[in-house]
């Protein structure tokens, strides 16, 4: 019988998802230096840096799954001693009294099930990003993660860096006043989008299992045009540019102005189909007033596109030269040119770093798997990219998605997770799944 999740407003209201990393109950209890059993799904692309990671944080790798046995071959060998798996059900029911953790890095259409499956056992969990395929999934995992009192992160790595945290330090201080608008970019897709039709049937190489690999979404015939990489694109499989770094580069101005959920959301795009997301897009939320922000745009450009050149009036970069950036945060004092990887950071007037310097308030970790790892042993606080916090990022960057897809402006109520003068996006809020894979 499934179980019955609270709804989002008792989830918040309980205060159970600040507290979540004090109120764990483990399948056993770690000390300071206890060792994590973690079991992967997904050994591929990032599922292989991702095992690295839980391994280099002191953890044991004791399970691998992969629907392509050549790549789980070469894992198993890289990882001798742990046990090799297909199908990641069959994993987790076999293995589940000698797991602990699991990774999850398969593509977006599986993240879901993948994770709610081991949540559901009682296990902590990382998860690529975007966290989920779908808006109501991201709901429901983040919901589910509370009741079972489970570990949680989700992998958008520079969250758990330095310059994220100390720019939303800067933001939250008032280094540009409050802020009245927001700006980021992308080149990505690096892969095809825009295609109007499914690619021909090809036969399916002996080994991949292709049924596993469509997993919860519609059955479709086989070609290399969607695996290993090309699935992004697909709307089925993958949540396009957006998705892909959506939650990465929107992250930083979304955790500083600190508002769960936009109030509208439109979206222009070019070369959106039934199949396949847009060749560009540009997505422009809608957020009302917070403690840190005015009712704000926040504006998401992909597929080359920029804002223009009025946008960075005053600073000493145009739409061209601003490309080494990620975004650009505008507030009633000043502008701040921002990017990720760096704390080589713009200001308009020059200097608001030095005339701004809060004291510290995020906690500083090594990385976001040793960060995971360490919640788990009882050795750290929560990780702040724990799926309290990244499931209403998600559900925020996915709804872009949405818009690009209905095309029109919509209203959103994300209490209710409706879009209120929208009824037909209800079927792509929470999808339907494949016989066999239902929820």
């Amino acid at each position: 019988m499934p179980a019955k999740f609270p709804s989002r407003r008792q989830f918040l209201k309980s205060g159970f998802a600040s507290t979540l990393a004090f109120q764990i109950v483990p399948s056993r209890v770690f000390g300071a230096n206890g060792r994590v059993a973690v079991a992967s799904i997904g050994v591929g692309g990032k599922g292989a840096s991702d095992i690295a990671g839980a391994k280099g944080a002191g953890a044991d790798i004791v399970g691998l799954c992969d629907v392509d046995s050549k790549r789980l071959g070469g894992a198993l060998k890289k990882y001798p001693g742990s046990k090799g798996f297909s199908d990641f059900r069959k994993m987790l029911d076999e293995m589940g009294k000698s797991i602990d953790a699991v990774t999850v890095s398969t593509p977006d259409h599986m993240h879901f099930h993948a994770a709610l499956s081991a949540i559901r056992m009682g296990k902590h969990v990382y998860c690529q990003k975007p966290l989920t395929h779908s808006i109501w999934e991201a709901r429901t995992l983040a919901e589910a993660a509370a009741e079972n009192k489970v570990v949680t992160q989700m992998g958008n790595q520079a969250h758990a860096g330095e310059p994220i945290r100390r720019a939303v330090e800067l933001i939250r201080a008032g280094i540009v006043g409050k802020v009245t608008g927001v700006h980021a970019w992308t080149n990505r897709p690096i892969w095809p989008q825009g295609m109007s039709e499914r690619l021909p049937k090809q036969e399916v190489p002996a080994h991949i299992d292709w049924n596993q690999w469509i997993g919860p979404a519609p059955m479709r015939d086989y070609n290399d045009g969607y695996v290993p990489f090309k699935w992004r694109g697909w709307w089925d499989f993958g949540t396009g540019a957006l998705g892909d770094m959506g939650c990465h580069i929107m992250d930083m101005p979304f955790w500083a102005i600190d508002i769960p959920h936009p109030i509208a959301v439109e979206a222009v795009q070019e070369g959106n189909s039934i199949e396949c997301g847009p060749k560009r897009s540009t997505v422009t939320y809608t957020f009302p007033e917070g403690d840190y922000s005015r009712k704000m745009p926040f504006v998401w450009y992909d597929g080359g596109s920029m804002p223009d050149d009025s946008v960075f009036e005053g600073t000493v970069v145009d739409s061209k030269t601003a490309k080494k950036f990620d975004l650009i945060v505008i507030g009633e004092k000043g502008k701040f040119l921002f990017n990720r990887g760096s704390k080589k950071w713009l200001t308009t007037p020059e200097g608001l770093v030095d005339q701004t310097k809060p004291d510290q308030s995020i906690p500083r970790v090594t990385n976001e798997d040793q960060e995971w790892i360490d919640a788990i042993r009882g050795a750290g606080g929560p990780p702040l990219s724990g799926f309290d916090r990244s499931g209403p990022f998600t559900e925020t960057v996915l709804l872009g998605n949405l818009a690009i897809r209905i095309g029109k402006k919509l209203d959103w109520d994300g209490k209710t997770l409706k879009a209120t003068n929208a009824p037909e996006a209800d079927a792509i809020i929470k999808r339907e799944y494949r016989m066999g894979w239902e929820i």
